[in-house]
């Protein structure tokens, strides 16, 4: 009981009815339910892209289609895979064209309750604008569907593309318009609230949690250690917005990953391929923000932080227990504590063992294995029907 009232404390149980609510000016024909209990607030979504099942099946096709690449060898599923949470297991993605990307895949998890998108951009906030950048940047090229539109808008004709635009459109016309609607459906469709944390915090059921993991949240939750300062709330980050709470939190953080010298610039700070949200603001005080990562399904998305850098959950934690990271060797050698942007709750704490597994522990019950398997979400295309990726 105790657990369960430190869990009310701390704000994770939402404050407000929930339900199914329709926030759009315009509702299609039939309104879109969510696949989300009751008790959870329903997501914002914009105006012009209401919600509907036929967009949603029409961008679930687009995700898992190669042929949305310039070069035809790699869909969004590529990069985000079920089996990881919409992760991949590798430290930064590779493009379509090879070319390796200096992020890691972020985890596609409850992405509709997200105030920000991506790992340092503080004012992308619709995913209808943050698919763009995989569709269409060349620097790093992802899809790289620049300078190949047409082709890529041709291989969009084929069946079952009319019949599913006209579902969801009114009538067969392709466009990057409708694409990029249809993709930020889908999307925001994968929604996970199945984990035995939910089951124990949210259904009263007593037995969802072990002793150990009941252990780990307490810890989780305490000003010991101070987790919950970044990850807190029902999706476990403080990049949360829905229809209780439309205001935005700061989910920004430097958290010590790195200190080096720089040998271009001649300056100490974050490698100069990556610096973080200095990069968009310019903002000497945003070096190495980045923002805080939901750890709903985090047991199924390593590897962590913004480049992959750290392998598993229990180096994270000793990467916060120790306030930062170390590098002894190497071109980013240097001591990530000393970083003047650190964040003031990343200050270092002591674990024994049996602490440090139970706070694992937790972190397990917050994996939904019902999200990972989801015909729903899974590829709709037969396997013969999707080209292989070159190797």
């Amino acid at each position: 009981m105790f657990a369960r009232n430190l869990v009310w404390l701390l704000g994770v149980v939402l404050l407000g009815a929930g339900g199914v609510y329709w926030l759009t000016d315009t509702a299609p024909e039939a309104p879109y339910v969510w696949s989300i209990p009751a008790h959870y607030p329903a997501p914002l979504v914009p105006a012009d892209n209401p919600m509907s099942e036929a967009k949603v099946a029409l961008g679930r096709y687009l995700f898992y289609d190669r042929k949305l690449a310039g070069n035809g060898k790699q869909s969004c599923a590529d990069c985000h895979q079920q089996a990881h949470a919409f992760a991949e297991p590798l430290a930064t993605s590779i493009g379509s064209t090879g070319e390796l990307h200096h992020r890691n895949a972020s985890a596609l998890v409850n992405v509709a309750y997200n105030k920000t998108l991506t790992w340092s951009h503080p004012h992308l906030q619709e995913i209808e604008r943050q698919v763009l950048i995989p569709m269409f940047a060349d620097n790093p090229v992802e899809m790289g569907i620049a300078g190949h539109e047409q082709q890529v808008l041709k291989a969009l004709a084929r069946a079952p593309y009319p019949e599913l635009f006209n579902a969801a459109f009114g009538d067969e016309e392709v466009n990057f318009l409708r694409v990029t609607q249809a993709l930020a459906s889908f999307v925001r469709s994968l929604v996970s609230f199945s984990s035995p944390f939910d089951r124990y915090a949210y259904q009263n059921d007593d037995s969802a949690l072990s002793a150990q993991q009941l252990a780990g949240m307490e810890l989780f939750f305490s000003e010991r250690l101070e987790c919950h300062h970044c990850h807190g709330g029902f999706n476990f980050t403080q990049s949360t917005t829905h229809q209780n709470q439309p205001i935005n939190r700061f989910a920004f953080h430097n958290t010590g990953l790195y200190y080096t010298h720089q040998p271009q610039s001649g300056q100490w700070g974050y490698p100069e391929h990556d610096r973080g949200m200095i990069d968009v603001t310019l903002n000497p005080g945003d070096e190495g923000l980045f923002r805080a990562p939901t750890l709903r399904n985090v047991a199924f998305s390593a590897p962590y932080m913004h480049d992959g850098s750290i392998a598993t959950l229990s180096e994270v934690l000793d990467f916060y227990a120790a306030g930062g990271r170390v590098i002894a060797t190497g071109p980013l050698a240097g001591d990530g504590r000393k970083h003047p942007n650190k964040n003031q709750f990343i200050k270092g704490f002591e674990l024994t063992e049996d602490e440090k597994q139970a706070l694992l522990a937790f972190l397990e019950s917050l994996s939904d294995a019902h999200f990972i398997r989801n015909k729903q979400y899974a590829n709709p295309w037969l396997l013969d029907e999707q080209p292989a990726v070159d190797q």
